[in-house]
């Protein structure tokens, strides 16, 4: 939405197709701009090539896959950790490399992938996202400097607790563990965020459009933290 806001034309891709054709109308009802749905999972060649029709050069693009769910490290096998190096760290390897090479001889590009805090800070039960995302950060280090001087960026944004499904999801399942309510799970949550308060995606949406923008041109190989002050740290 932030990006239909400032006149970008879309390619949505998700793997639920009603729930994708519903966005990708509102979208273009809201802002007009054309938005064209691809349905499917983007870690599969063929829908990655899809998109990569529908849009054979693109100006923008945000790497945001679905992660592994929450597991013990004991709990992973060589399946389930394929999957999900696959999932946060090929996928976007792969969507990058289809794109990077026309957004630098065109001289723009922008590219943001959203991964996670708990790249810079571990997680319970989510090593092997961390993982996943941690591995795709060093790899595209080398790979953005490449890039650079032909006005391509790269960056990631690292998201705290926002206020999604998947926050209140864990939200439900941490007040199961301790035999308290959800509303009281989520205040303890809460309260411990500097900002008293879970992050909202309009504001993290504008963060990804600024990323995306003119305006952003001399920011590249960052990794911006978007999570109230959660992460106590200096640097």
């Amino acid at each position: 939405m932030a990006l239909a806001e400032n006149g970008v034309e879309l390619v949505l891709n998700g793997r639920d197709a009603e729930s994708l054709d519903l966005t990708a109308s509102d979208i273009a009802d809201r802002f007009g701009v054309p938005v064209t749905p691809v349905v499917g999972d983007v870690s599969d060649p063929a829908v990655q090539a899809e998109l990569l029709s529908a849009c054979p050069e693109p100006d923008i693009l945000v790497n945001n896959n679905g992660g592994p769910p929450r597991r013990g490290f004991r709990e992973l096998d060589r399946e389930k950790i394929v999957a999900g190096v696959v999932q946060n760290m090929v996928t976007p390897i792969e969507l990058i490399t289809a794109v990077i090479d026309g957004m630098a001889a065109r001289g723009f590009g922008r590219i943001v992938n959203i991964t996670s805090s708990s790249v810079l800070a571990p997680i319970s039960g989510l090593d092997l996202s961390s993982g996943a995302r941690a591995g795709l950060t060093a790899f595209l280090g080398g790979v953005l400097r490449e890039v650079a001087d032909r006005n391509v960026t790269v960056n990631n944004l690292l998201p705290g607790r926002m206020d999604t499904e998947r926050l209140q999801s864990g939200i439900a399942r941490e007040a199961k563990l301790k035999g308290i309510s959800e509303e009281q799970a989520a205040s303890a949550s809460a309260s411990a965020i500097p900002a008293r308060r879970f992050g909202t995606a309009e504001e993290f949406g504008q963060a990804c459009a600024f990323l995306c923008s003119v305006h952003a041109g001399y920011i590249t190989g960052q990794n911006i933290l978007i999570d109230g002050g959660l992460l106590s740290r200096t640097f």
